[in-house]
């Protein structure tokens, strides 16, 4: 078949299509570059946020735009006083809790109190059948017996010795046995006392009563009628006097050292979300504690309510030593990886990243501990546009 001039050869169609991709190239870097491939520009424009660096600092050229942009004020000094908001719970106070434990061993016959009872001092708490208590009760009337029956002699040798029929030496004798008997019956006076035995107007019932050592709740109870009590030194019961209580809290280590003795503290409760205690640190722990690293500070709070019961949570609040530090507007922190910087003016328009140590945040405020001083010149606003 012929080949007609209006129909493009193969060869046609492969140039006419290389132009077109020629031209959307070129097209493209026009559009990117702008006409300077022509010859006719310099280089480009110096964009507004440009800077120029030497060595550590920053220079800000006097045709950049970002002159504009950047609010330069110096630092200010004033006092301020950190507030140390802590974990803390409500504990009984160890001065005046109490382990009641008995002084014999036995079998418990009755309990007379349960847990969570109010007990006065003085009160009968259990009941215990001692064979050690009835051998006390043995050696005391033996002893009784014992000093009656030789005082007895005693007063008749005295009469005999009068009238010269008894010699000295059965009156030296009938005394120094008196002597031992009283010391024995002492003895076994004594022994009941110990164990609790009202001498002026002893029992009936020659059985062991445990009484309450003080006043106070009882706050763990580890006994039953019908136990038999081997142990002398096992824990019947503790008894908590909870008129006044202590609030513990934790200081981390960093802190240790703003916090001492007589501190102001205020303490909120979680069950009482609106009442607020005010009190003061009564001693804070010479011994930080070795899994968490805290340091134990407590406050005391009279409880005669009983509002405040052992193991509640609170939030523990004490306000700081007042110090004067540095305070700057929170927009002038920068957050550089893992540090807090700003950018300090050094010189006219040139600037330096500083790292800094905060301390306390309030509001749109913040306390600088260390890297920047007083009077010198800091960014406020467009450091983000330093940033590196």
């Amino acid at each position: 078949m012929p080949i007609h001039e209006h129909e493009p050869t193969a060869r046609g169609r492969a140039f006419l299509w290389g132009g077109i991709v020629l031209g959307a190239l070129f097209l493209a870097a026009l559009l990117t570059h702008g006409f300077g491939l022509f010859g006719g520009a310099g280089k480009p424009a110096e964009t507004a946020g440009s800077t120029v660096r030497q060595g550590d600092k920053i220079l800000v050229p006097e045709a950049s735009a970002l002159r504009n942009r950047l609010r330069v004020v110096p630092a200010s000094a004033t006092i301020v006083r950190a507030q140390f908001v802590l974990p803390g719970v409500v504990e009984s106070d160890p001065a005046r809790t109490v382990a009641v434990l008995t002084p014999l061993g036995g079998r418990l016959v009755s309990l007379k109190v349960a847990l969570g009872d109010r007990v006065a001092r003085g009160q009968l708490l259990a009941v215990i059948d001692s064979p050690d208590l009835a051998q006390a009760y043995a050696d005391d009337d033996k002893g009784a017996d014992s000093a009656r029956l030789t005082k007895k002699n005693l007063e008749r040798q005295e009469a005999q010795n009068k009238l010269g029929v008894a010699s000295d030496r059965d009156l030296d004798q009938a005394r120094s046995d008196y002597a031992q008997a009283a010391a024995e019956y002492t003895r076994a006076q004594a022994r009941l006392k110990i164990l609790g035995v009202p001498l002026d107007n002893p029992p009936t019932s020659r059985l062991l009563s445990v009484t309450a050592p003080v006043s106070g709740s009882i706050t763990t109870l580890a006994v039953a009628p019908g136990n038999l009590i081997n142990d002398p030194t096992q824990t019947m019961m503790t008894i908590a006097d909870l008129s006044t209580v202590w609030v513990t809290a934790m200081v981390p280590e960093k802190d240790i050292a703003a916090i001492s003795k007589n501190q102001e503290a205020q303490v909120r409760l979680l069950a009482y979300p609106d009442r607020v205690l005010h009190g003061q640190v009564l001693f804070a722990s010479d011994v930080v504690e070795a899994d968490s690293h805290r340091n134990k500070i407590r406050i005391a709070f009279a409880n005669s309510d009983y509002a405040l019961k052992p193991n509640m949570f609170a939030t523990v609040t004490i306000a700081g030593l007042a110090q004067t530090q540095v305070v700057l507007p929170s927009s002038a922190l920068l957050m550089n990886n893992d540090r807090t910087s700003v950018f300090v003016a050094t010189a006219p328009w040139t600037f330096e990243r500083r790292t800094v140590d905060t301390s306390i945040e309030e509001g749109s405020s913040v306390a600088i501990r260390s890297g920047v001083a007083a009077g010198e010149q800091v960014v406020v606003e467009g450091g983000i546009l330093l940033n590196d």
